[in-house]
Order: structure tokens, then C-alpha cells, then sequence
């Protein structure tokens, strides 16, 4: 989505593991100030401050807690691997997943009136559930929150890509009536009315083309341990992911045949190509809702990665404008 300009912004807003913004796009286009924020990959914060802002820290969370400034509303995205059906699912067993206990820091020290957590859909049923009720119990009886959650599909606002994630919201009951108070997750979904076909770019560079020697291992069923349809050219994306830089199985990844760009290449008998190619890093920015005038300053891997570690805007705008007409916020767009 494009940004969204205000004359004045509301309530301080703090965000940890920000990785190149998307999360914080969501929020700023929501007229929320975010004054300070954090990622200790230095690639993320250097497309972060090319796009977004200076007010980016790079480094180890743990290591910049004393230059958290004082705020209403912490963001995080908090690493979700060790919660990730796609990993190993060590939960709090991983050094990452541990992070949880530095926010919980940062919200005894700073008592913020909001929270807003983003994790794998898998983050409600890891090890039984009982990860989730751990962080509910810490959240809602030691922190005094009240607590909403959801998982939120992408494709259900507007952008063809499917994405789900659980977006944990709290409120401190110090501050909002604990009997009376309600949120409600965006209640009306965006009728999808594109397909990942319409925003496909019309220049495509030979790079991006799958060669004729590596299609026949893509396009396969898998292995004896590991079966799965492949299918190509789907009018919704699968998920990105961190690692769409590499070659994944037509099961796992997006590829589309894409006839029109082929043919202006000439045949390469080192390297024949085929008509079938993976997304660009552009058709990725689409399909995670940045905005047209986000500028790539890092390699196109990097920018892979971003991308498939980015919450999508459009999401992050739509839960952040709830929250915002939960608490009668109003806004002056600027114009």
C-alpha cells in the first residue's frame, strides 16, 4: 500500500525485531509516531533507514535496552523459527525463542499502554498450546494486559498471497475499563479482487528464468520421504519465505510461465532456459504491500529475505487502524 501522510501522529510507539519495516509501514500509515526501533541485521536496517527513518538501532536487542526511550505502544515481530512448523520447534529451548523474556523486560520496565505481537500461526499450538498459555499467563496475570488474538490472513486484504500469522493485541487494564473495554480485529476482510498474474512485472530480466537442466528437479513430486504436488502459476502465492533467492520444489515456491519475456532472450546452448520463471524481488515488495516508491538498497538476496521475513503492510495497517478507532483516535490526513 502507499504511504499515508498525517499532520500530527499519536502515541510513542517502540518496535523490536523490525527487520526492513513492514510492520512499522502498517503503523506509521496509521498515524502512530514510532520513535525508535531495532534489528540487529544490518542489511534490514540499512533498507529500514533508506525507506523509513533514522531512528533505527543496529545491534543485539539485549544490548540496546538502555536506549529504549519511554513509550506508549511496543511493536514485535519477535523471531517465530523456534515456533515455525518449518523449523525445528524448539520453542523456548531455542536462544530465539527466549527472546519473549527481553520483551517481558521491556514491559516491566516501561509499562506500555499497548502491545502488539506478530508470530507464526503455529505460535498458538506449539507444544500442545502450552507455549502460548506461558506467554497469555506472563502477558495477561503477571503484566496486566487484557489480550486479544487472532491469526490474520494476508489474502484477506486485498493482496494475492497467502500468509497467515497470529497477531497478539493487549491493552493495560490500568488504562482501558477491563469489564467495558473491546477490540475487535478488523472485522470486514478486502474482497481480493486481483491475482498474483495482475501484478506481475512487464520487464523481466533472463536471471530470473528457471534453466532447462534444474526444471525437471522442480517441477518433480519429491523424494520417497517427501511427496507433494508441484503446481505453478497460482493466482494466490504461496507464503514468501527468507529463502526464495534459492531454488525450492513448484510445491513448496511460486514460479509462472512467463511466454512474453522468454522469447525476447536468444537460445543459450550453455544454459538453455525454459519459459518458466521465480518472482523478482519487485513482484515480492507487491506481494508484502510496501510501497511503490520503496527504494532496494540492498542485493537482490537480501532483498528475498526482507521481503519473506516482512509482515505484510496491508495487515499491520488494517490492525493498527482498529486499534486507533478502538481509543477514538482521530486523524487529520495530510494532504
Amino acid at each position: 500500500m502507499e504511504r499515508i501522510n498525517y499532520r500530527h501522529r499519536h502515541l510513542r510507539t517502540v518496535s523490536l525485531f523490525s527487520g526492513c519495516g513492514g510492520l512499522d509501514l502498517g503503523f506509521l500509515n496509521a498515524g502512530f509516531n514510532i520513535i525508535f526501533a531495532n534489528d540487529f541485521d544490518k542489511y534490514a536496517v540499512e533498507s529500514y533507514r533508506a525507506n523509513i527513518g533514522e531512528h533505527i538501532r543496529l545491534g543485539d536487542i539485549n544490548d540496546v535496552l538502555n536506549e529504549i526511550p519511554v513509550h506508549d505502544v511496543l511493536l514485535a515481530g519477535f523471531p517465530c523459527q523456534p515456533f515455525s512448523m518449518m523449523g525445528k520447534q524448539k520453542g523456548f529451548d531455542d536462544k530465539r525463542g527466549t527472546l519473549f523474556f527481553t520483551i517481558e523486560t521491556i514491559l516491566r520496565k516501561h509499562q506500555p499502554k499497548i502491545i502488539v505481537l506478530e508470530n507464526v500461526k503455529n505460535l498458538e499450538r506449539h507444544d500442545d498450546g502450552n507455549t502460548f498459555k506461558r506467554m497469555k499467563k506472563i502477558l495477561e496475570e503477571d503484566l496486566g494486559y487484557i489480550l486479544f488474538h487472532k491469526v490474520v490472513n494476508t489474502s484477506d486484504y486485498g493482496i494475492p498471497h497467502t500468509r497467515r500469522r497470529v497477531f497478539v493485541v493487549g491493552f493495560k487494564k490500568e488504562y482501558y475499563n477491563k469489564n467495558n473495554f473491546k477490540f475487535e480485529f478488523p472485522p470486514q476482510t478486502i474482497d481480493l479482487q486481483t491475482s498474483v498474474q495482475d501484478i506481475l512485472d512487464e520487464e523481466v530480466d533472463r536471471k530470473y528464468f528457471l534453466s532447462e537442466r534444474i526444471l525437471k528437479t522442480i517441477l518433480a513430486t519429491g523424494t520417497k520421504n517427501y511427496v507433494a504436488k508441484p503446481e505453478i502459476n497460482l493466482p494466490v502465492a504461496r507464503p514468501l519465505c527468507a529463502t526464495m533467492h534459492k531454488m525450492h520444489r513448484a510445491s513448496q515456491d511460486n514460479y509462472y510461465i512467463d511466454t512474453i519475456n522468454r522469447e525476447k532472450f536468444k537460445d543459450d546452448e550453455k544454459r538453455p532456459i525454459s519459459n518458466i520463471r521465480m518472482l523478482t524481488p519487485n513482484e515480492s515488495r507487491v506481494l508484502q504491500g510496501f510501497p511503490s516508491d520503496w527504494n532496494q538498497v540492498v542485493s537482490n538476496t537480501q532483498a528475498y529475505r526482507q521481503f519473506g521475513n516482512a509482515v505484510t503492510v496491508d495487515v499491520a495497517y488494517n490492525i493498527a487502524r482498529d486499534i486507533a478507532q478502538t481509543l477514538n483516535i482521530n486523524l487529520e490526513i495530510e494532504v
